[in-house]
């Protein structure tokens, strides 16, 4: 609910702050172009939890390899390129999963905020369900876009899983082949 007061057209703060500046705010969430950009907005106040599994994975770097790396000279950019993106690769990886996960179920923002409107500019795959499951009581029409819903998850999720071999890094597979 806080979420449509920042975004209200007439008397949010968004809107209010944006006037300061001379300029007329967008109707946030009753202008179909401008309900998704909205959306997008508030999936931002998210990111902290994928932050803080990054900043795991980074804490969890030796600080000897950029030492050493700084040592045989190389800079800033090849630090990150050769050691801390191979080292958080399962990190990535991981996150990776979770926001494809995440992505294709987005439910709940959609609709407190906007419903899935206006003019159906932020209906989701999972709206579009719940509206047939529990307001058009299509029952099995609902249950057969789960299915869908799930298989769609799935086969991106194992794509991910696939590809995985390719660029990620776990150091216990590393000493392994070296012994």
């Amino acid at each position: 609910m806080l979420w449509r007061w920042l975004f209200n057209a007439e008397f949010g703060i968004i809107n209010v702050l944006i006037g300061f500046t001379g300029l007329r705010g967008p109707a946030w969430l009753t202008d179909p172009n401008w309900a998704l950009t909205a959306l997008i907005i508030t999936s931002l106040w998210g990111v902290g939890g994928t932050t803080l599994i990054f900043l795991a994975g980074l804490q969890g770097i030796p600080q000897e390899l950029y030492e050493a790396a700084e040592i045989d000279g190389a800079n800033r950019l090849m630090q990150f390129r050769n050691i801390t993106l191979p080292l958080i690769s399962h990190v990535t990886f991981f996150n990776l999963v979770l926001g494809i996960i995440g992505a294709l179920q987005v439910f709940t923002d959609a609709f407190v905020i906007t419903g899935g409107g206006p003019n159906n500019a932020t209906l989701f795959l999972a709206i579009y369900l719940y509206r047939h499951a529990f307001l058009f009581l299509n029952m099995g029409y609902a249950a057969a876009l789960a299915w869908v819903m799930f298989i769609i998850v799935m086969i991106l999720t194992l794509l991910v899983f696939r590809s995985s071999p390719l660029w990620v890094f776990y150091e216990s597979e590393r000493q392994g082949k070296s012994k």
